[in-house]
């Protein structure tokens, strides 16, 4: 297979697990969003670990825990990537998906915003209008009803300060989840001891649960592998055209399965960001 059929295929594969993802933690809704995330930071640790272990890439991991500025980079990366997964977990399973979903359709235009602060990169005319519209889209669903939409707005910020950080550190994709898991693992291992009294599952656990737990780590690692795998055989463009799959996915099974209301003023505010994604992803012109 050509690599950039292949990479497409890989890159599809991850947008439409991150899709459904919500399904999953949706069925772990009696669980305490918390415990969760403990379990798929333990979890994405011991599958990012085999993982490098198996394809002879321990190497990489060695040298991330021994350069003080990528290590510098993961610490920080890990707060960011911590607060985005666990806020996801909590939105779905308190009828937020939707809301949640909308924070992925922003978090482009949020990189732009991130990058032009950051990193002092210019907005086009184009980007600068593309990112007044999103703004828009979010006024509105404060002024039309639905309040403002904190959710989407920290997952979108979250994961936007994510892949500016992970842009900067040179590092792989499992060498560095396995880092940023690692980081996390004293602090989720203590939460479940403790909340479990002593035990890392609550005895109270049914076996549907544990079962979901016991899939957290792949289900974490398994998508990130095949978006990197696609990252690097596809353009770049095309792989941010794809990433809208994802969120829209997400929207989908909101409103379809979970029964989430979509508002008038979700499809105003829906609409505005589809246009400001659009100026956004329009191919530039040469000459």
């Amino acid at each position: 297979m050509e690599p950039a059929r292949s990479g497409a295929f890989a890159a599809l594969a991850a947008f439409l697990c991150w899709g459904v993802f919500g399904i999953y933690f949706h069925a772990l809704g009696a669980v305490p969003a918390a415990e969760v995330l403990a379990h798929r930071i333990l979890g994405g640790a011991l599958f990012a670990l085999l993982f490098q272990l198996a394809w002879g890439r321990l190497g990489e991991i060695r040298v991330a825990l021994t350069d003080a500025k990528v290590l510098r980079g993961l610490l920080a990366s890990s707060v960011a990537i911590a607060v985005n997964w666990g806020l996801f977990i909590w939105a779905t399973a308190h009828g937020r998906a939707l809301e949640a979903s909308l924070g992925y359709f922003i978090f482009p235009l949020i990189s732009v915003v991130l990058a032009r602060v950051v990193l002092g990169e210019r907005l086009s005319g184009r980007q600068g209008v593309a990112v007044a519209l999103a703004a828009l889209g979010v006024v509105w669903l404060m002024v039309a009803g639905t309040g403002l939409p904190w959710v989407a707005l920290v997952l979108a910020f979250s994961f936007g300060a994510y892949g500016l950080l992970r842009k900067t550190i040179v590092v792989g994709a499992m060498a560095g989840l396995f880092v940023e898991a690692l980081v996390l693992v004293p602090l989720a291992l203590a939460y479940l001891l403790w909340t479990g009294g002593g035990a890392v599952v609550r005895g109270d656990a049914g076996p549907q649960a544990i079962a979901l737990i016991a899939v957290a780590g792949p289900l974490t690692a398994i998508p990130l592998a095949l978006f990197a795998y696609g990252a690097r055989r596809l353009r770049l463009s095309t792989l941010g055209l794809m990433m809208y799959i994802n969120p829209t996915v997400q929207m989908l099974v909101a409103v379809f399965l979970f029964g989430e209301a979509f508002t008038q003023a979700h499809i105003v505010a829906f609409a505005a960001i589809w246009v400001g994604l659009c100026l956004y992803s329009w191919p530039t012109r040469r000459l």
